[in-house]
């Protein structure tokens, strides 16, 4: 941290913008230092604004993690345009994370379309250095440069938290003074039903890989504590297709056990409790499409 910015203390929200599946979940949660988004090899897992908040001295930073930013085709997509855009109107800084291993195409050009008329400071992170042709890296990031009106560049890894401290110290120069806006130890503030049903989620988008697109949705139905050391959790799978129903519950009922399994192991980590975890999957059609199923499963 630099002398002048550690003179006084800042506070402030910062929105992660960009394309789908450039790392900004997990960028995030490399900064928050836990894990509050899921993170997949799937574009647009993130659906809803994530919040994660970063200590430093002298200084708090609030993440904002938006769900990637494509043409919309349906309902879905435009609620989640809207989620992102109500993020960027409440950013003191953006950053605008692209995917240093490829060139600009044109979803990155429309994330960075829609930030021109912005009066915002803009940071540029060029993501996944570690995986990155170094002799490309330096003309990559001129090209991206050349995509809008930036305050400055890092390029860093997410994943081997290369030039981490570096964009925490940019940030923090751009940020106002401020008190803290949330007390100390918060990490996110996201419902703890809606953190396990995401958790639930992320199993199924890995599990299914490419043969369940995202027509997935999971609503906790009963949340009912046991004991000290064990909670009841109930919950429904929705997809938008029989087939896809038959795809997750698998032979025998074999996918669906192994994404229980997996699932209750990261919620039993997030509860610090043992948890019985008993999941249905159903079909509800068409859904992405429905205003009244989108408000049913929270996304409204």
């Amino acid at each position: 941290m630099t002398e002048e910015t550690s003179k006084k203390y800042k506070s402030g929200f910062v929105t992660m913008w960009g394309r789908p599946n450039v790392g900004k979940s997990t960028l995030l949660n490399t900064l928050v230092g836990e894990k509050v988004a899921i993170v997949t090899p799937r574009p647009q897992t993130t659906r809803n604004r994530i919040m994660g908040v970063c200590e430093v001295e002298n200084g708090q930073i609030v993440f904002l993690d938006t769900p990637g930013i494509l043409k919309p085709k349906q309902r879905l997509d435009e609620y989640l345009i809207k989620s992102a855009r109500t993020c960027l109107r409440d950013a003191d800084v953006v950053l605008f994370v692209v995917d240093s291993t490829t060139p600009p195409h044109s979803d990155d050009k429309r994330a960075a379309q829609l930030l021109r008329s912005l009066k915002k400071d803009i940071l540029l992170v060029a993501n996944k250095i570690d995986i990155s042709d170094i002799s490309h890296l330096e003309g990559r990031i001129e090209e991206y440069k050349k995509l809008g009106d930036f305050k400055g560049g890092v390029a860093v890894s997410a994943i081997t938290k290369i030039n981490i401290p570096t964009l925490v110290d940019k940030i923090l120069g751009l940020l106002p003074e401020s008190p803290a806006y949330y007390p100390e130890g918060t990490i996110t503030d996201q419902q703890e039903k809606l953190t396990i049903a995401e958790l639930i989620r992320e199993q199924v988008l890995i599990f299914a890989r490419q043969e369940v697109p995202h027509g997935v949705a999971v609503v906790i139905n009963e949340f009912t504590p046991r004991s000290d050391k064990l909670v009841y959790i109930a919950a429904t799978i929705y997809v938008e297709k029989p087939t896809h129903k038959l795809i997750i519950v698998g032979g025998h009922g074999q996918m669906l056990k192994e994404i229980g399994t997996k699932s209750r192991e990261g919620v039993q980590e997030l509860l610090g409790k043992k948890v019985y975890l008993d999941l249905w999957v159903k079909v509800s059609k068409n859904w992405r499409k429905d205003e009244a199923a989108l408000k049913r499963f929270g996304y409204k």
